[in-house]
């Protein structure tokens, strides 16, 4: 991201595109406090340094090689999965928000996600407004500062930036000053040391439940490829678009158009989608029944002789 394309008005300042542009190179774009993190840094740093080649190379396993090896828009969560509400939301809406997400933190706008203003605490909020305290809301008081980066930065760096200031919530800037994301802490802690589960996360093993034979409720972020090792169909043909990961956006293809709640959408296989579950931006949960076909050669292929045998052998 050049300086000409950074809108005035928005925090991204020279000093963080700097770093993120003088990254791979004397270990300038890293802030000068070497703590645990920085110490990490430079007993990799020759390791790393001597196996860049100029592309990323898609992380395999959590490691602290991801700190230099990913960028932030690795591991943002896009736009459109976002979850912010605006200044003019009430009490009441914050409320019905923290509890629906399980979140700690949420960005806060005017009128667009293009023009955010801060982050809400939940902490903020409960001290002010809960425990039986009263007053007149006033969200704008409570807000604190986000931090808002380019898509090219190393996580590392943004890592040691949250770490050094305090704010671990920062929204990812396109090169027009536009809000393209959001990443948290967490999100970077777990390119180092794998998956954080917490008492909010989905209890499930998996993004699906089998309702009943021939019938699963999936989450709709789940990678294509997957739902179709567990349900054996085949739902990209070669004619599909090979840019098709999630079955949100199969979905999506398929309809021509972001579906309704209570929407079915039938596949050329025999099999239908229902949304169950979606909001004015993206499909959450989709119920996925067999076709009859498909669940009968199901039903033979697991009582048949060789699957049988195999069961006992």
């Amino acid at each position: 991201m050049n300086s000409e394309s950074r809108l005035p008005g928005h925090p991204l300042g020279a000093d963080a595109a700097s770093e993120a542009d003088g990254v791979g190179g004397e270990g300038r774009d890293l802030p000068s406090s070497r703590g645990f993190l920085g110490r990490f840094f430079d007993a990799l740093k020759g390791a790393e340094d001597g196996a860049d080649d100029g592309h990323r190379p898609a992380p395999v396993v959590p490691g602290m090689v991801n700190l230099r090896r990913m960028r932030v828009d690795d591991v943002a969560v896009p736009k459109a999965e976002m979850v912010a509400a605006p200044e003019t939301s009430s009490l009441d809406d914050l409320v019905l928000l923290f509890r629906e997400h399980g979140f700690s933190r949420l960005p806060i706008y005017d009128e667009t996600l293009d023009s955010p203003l801060g982050m809400i605490h939940l902490k903020d909020l409960a001290l002010k407004h809960g425990f039986g305290q009263g007053g007149d809301f006033n969200l704008r008081p409570m807000l604190r500062p986000l931090l808002y980066v380019p898509p090219s930065m190393p996580i590392g760096v943004l890592l040691q930036q949250m770490q050094q200031k305090r704010i671990h919530m920062a929204l990812v800037i396109d090169e027009y000053g536009g809000v393209d994301g959001l990443v948290t802490i967490e999100d970077l802690i777990e390119q180092v040391i794998g998956e954080i589960e917490d008492e909010h996360d989905e209890a499930e093993g998996s993004l699906w439940v089998v309702e009943k034979p021939g019938q699963w409720l999936i989450q709709a972020r789940a990678p294509v490829s997957d739902v179709e090792t567990e349900t054996g169909l085949n739902l990209t043909g070669e004619d599909e678009d090979e840019d098709i990961d999630t079955l949100g956006g199969l979905i999506f293809v398929l309809a021509g158009h972001l579906p309704a709640q209570g929407e079915v959408i039938p596949h050329a296989s025999g099999a239908e989608f229902e949304v169950v579950d979606a909001d004015p931006r993206r499909i959450k949960t989709v119920r996925l029944r067999l076709p009859a076909a498909a669940m009968a050669d199901r039903v033979r292929r697991v009582h048949s002789p060789q699957a049988l045998s195999g069961e006992n052998g």
